[in-house]
């Protein structure tokens, strides 16, 4: 990526416009197993806005993807808290940013010579088992990182896994659940035979068949698993693979213990070259100090730790014909232009299809319909096309639509970004995900409206759009599958429930793009109502605090569309609230109001949330690091290195008594 000389607001927008797009790629591959980028992309965009944050740390918000390790869990399961969290790996992509990586250990270390335990990296998913004096007690999901999803009905199905161990120990195992090569095959064909839809590949498959809420369907899917990770640990990683073996769990066979860094490379080498002799799907290899002592030294960053690095292969490649190109509509209206192609093998996998991204993406690519293309599966996931190799006399040319494909509104493209949207929160392809945010409890608390009571509902035609879970019966929902009457009383009760909550919740649940929580309570308690703020210019906008450009004219936009001015006229019919009941006064009367604060050690009275609350209401913002531009540093009990950088800055700090005073 180019570098640009960015100085001011544009480096702002850049910062928020990387962090949306990490948000929405996190979610597509955490959440929804529909990833569209590959992981080095990922990774590029990531890079792209540490950098940009470390350069400009009074830029950096405690919800930027940089301050935690992933994306969030799914919902469908209760969710479990790691003592311990599972950090995701540094990647390397080229044995010069290896040799960079080793530099960094060796110089931490303090010496030159350092073993390291290296690892075959399979492509599947990371999940912890829990055992309590030798009996699996929990599986959970790897989640963001910090909260996992507990899937253990579905863990107790894959075989490798015993549910007692040969020792009566406590403890914690790691590692990656996988489909090898055989079976994933296998499961395309019977899917294929059914008339499902295949999986893209084997990662997917792993993903979706231990998501499944009813595990009979997962004891059916030939899942495996290989441990890397065992808490309490022993001396040397060498040994801890040694100690998950002995407890009766697998651990790779194909792993070695290395002195030097050059065995690290031969290793990588040499499965580069063999990666297709395995019946299972590897995209690199893994080197870690082999000293747990050492590891303990070198220590971690927020995300990942220093003593460990992923060294991907490069990807793979194959030339094959554009056939046509498609458009397909996502959960958040985004138009995605998608190769329909003569079908080619690519690593082992035939490719149909591939991403193009964006309209600007053809445009780069001199992409016309008929053309013979490079195809590259970056991280060996998703397949995406790469160049043009040859152009032949019949190519057509492609133009993206203006209206949406599936519900015919016109489309919208935002300044400055790269991607068409449909505006309608009617649009069927947006439906699901528009009724499951809805119901969210961060939203309009329906919380007994989940996933497959929704799939229910969508099917037989009874919803729409939101405002039509207003006019379900019980008699309806007592038709659905495991829905008795108890639990169609319920839900009934909870829909009954949302339409005396606050203004603001029906402002985030309808899903206004870039309208978080805090933005809706904002518009909430400025305009009052919904008819002011649908009335509202794009000028009107822009001076309500904390709206800039960009969430101005979404919001404005959202308000042009004649569907969601119809949807909102339904809510209202429905009883929803559209006001406030109080108008606060500007959050500029506040001392905080524009202060850059800083929260370190552990507050007394109040948690961290509590007082991120309490200042942002008064119009000041919470950031994670000091730097000159902090307004001031609140210091609890156990404040760490952050009081010291301020103290050195010559930071004004408040102890907790002085901070209540001051709110």
């Amino acid at each position: 990526m180019p570098r640009r000389n960015l100085t001011g607001p544009p480096i702002a927008d850049r910062i928020e416009d990387l962090r949306n797009q990490i948000r929405e790629h996190e979610h597509r591959y955490y959440v929804l197993d529909q990833p569209t980028i590959s992981d080095y992309e990922f990774d590029q965009l990531m890079r792209e806005l540490q950098k940009l944050e470390q350069e400009h740390p009074e830029l950096v918000t405690p919800d930027s993807p940089t301050q935690r390790v992933g994306g969030e869990p799914a919902k469908a399961f209760p969710s479990h808290r790691f003592e311990r969290p599972m950090l995701s790996l540094e990647n390397a992509y080229s044995e010069e940013e290896l040799r960079d990586w080793h530099r960094r250990v060796t110089q931490l270390a303090g010496t030159e010579s350092v073993d390291y335990q290296t690892e075959l990296k399979i492509d599947g998913l990371s999940v912890a088992l829990i055992y309590e004096n030798g009996v699996l007690s929990k599986g959970v999901t790897r989640g963001d990182g910090r909260t996992g999803e507990v899937v253990t009905g579905n863990v107790r199905t894959i075989r490798s896994i015993p549910l007692r161990l040969h020792q009566e120990v406590s403890v914690e195992i790691r590692g990656e659940v996988f489909l090898s090569l055989k079976a994933f095959r296998q499961l395309n064909e019977q899917r294929e035979q059914a008339g499902e839809p295949r999986f893209a590949n084997p990662r997917n498959a792993a993903a979706g068949s231990l998501r499944q809420l009813d595990p009979n369907i997962v004891a059916r899917r030939p899942l495996d698993f290989y441990g890397y990770w065992i808490h309490p640990t022993q001396h040397l990683q060498s040994e801890n693979l040694k100690w998950i073996t002995s407890l009766g769990l697998k651990v790779n066979p194909h792993r070695k213990l290395g002195h030097s860094l050059q065995e690290v490379i031969d290793f990588y080498r040499h499965w580069e070259a063999h990666r297709d002799d395995l019946d299972y799907e590897i995209d690199g290899v893994v080197a870690k100090v082999n000293s747990i002592d050492l590891q303990a030294k070198l220590g971690s960053t927020s995300k990942s730790p220093r003593w460990a690095i992923a060294v991907k292969f490069p990807a793979r490649q194959a030339t094959t014909r554009l056939l046509n190109i498609r458009i397909q509509v996502g959960r958040t209206g985004a138009l995605t232009p998608v190769a329909e192609l003569e079908p080619v093998q690519l690593g082992g996998t035939t490719i149909r299809n591939a991403t193009l991204h964006n309209e600007d993406e053809i445009g780069r690519l001199g992409l016309q319909i008929n053309d013979r293309v490079l195809l590259e599966r970056g991280g060996d996931v998703i397949p995406k096309v790469v160049s043009v190799v040859e152009r032949p006399p019949d190519r057509v040319p492609f133009e993206m639509p203006s209206r949406c494909p599936v519900c015919g509104s016109k489309v919208y493209r935002e300044e400055g970004e790269a991607v068409r949207r449909c505006l309608s929160q009617t649009c069927p392809a947006k439906l699901k995900e528009s009724l499951l945010h809805w119901a969210s409890r961060r939203a309009m608390k329906i919380d007994g409206l989940g996933e497959r009571l929704v799939d229910q509902l969508v099917a037989r035609d009874l919803v729409h759009d939101v405002s039509d879970l207003y006019h379900l019966t019980q008699a309806q929902l007592e038709e659905l599958e495991r829905m008795g009457p108890k639990s169609a009383e319920n839900l009934i009760r909870e829909i009954e429930a949302s339409r005396s909550l606050e203004f603001w919740r029906l402002l985030f649940g309808i899903g206004i793009r870039h309208v978080g929580e805090r933005t809706a309570q904002i518009l909430a308690r400025h305009f009052g109502s919904i008819e002011r703020l649908e009335q509202a210019s794009q000028e009107e906008l822009e001076r309500v605090y904390e709206v800039g450009p960009k969430l101005a004219e979404s919001i404005y936009q959202f308000f042009r569309q004649r569907e969601n001015r119809a949807l909102i006229e339904r809510l209202r019919r429905a009883g929803l609230p559209m006001a406030a009941d109080i108008v606060e006064e500007p959050k500029a009367a506040h001392v905080l109001a524009g202060k850059t604060i800083v929260l370190t050690g552990t507050l007394e009275t109040m948690t961290r949330d509590e007082a991120t609350t309490l200042i942002e209401e008064r119009g000041g913002r919470v950031t994670a690091s000091v730097s000159k531009k902090t307004g001031f540093v609140v210091a609890g009990r156990d404040a760490g290195s952050k009081l010291e950088k301020a103290q050195k800055l010559g930071i004004e700090i408040l102890n907790e008594q002085q901070f209540r005073a001051m709110l």
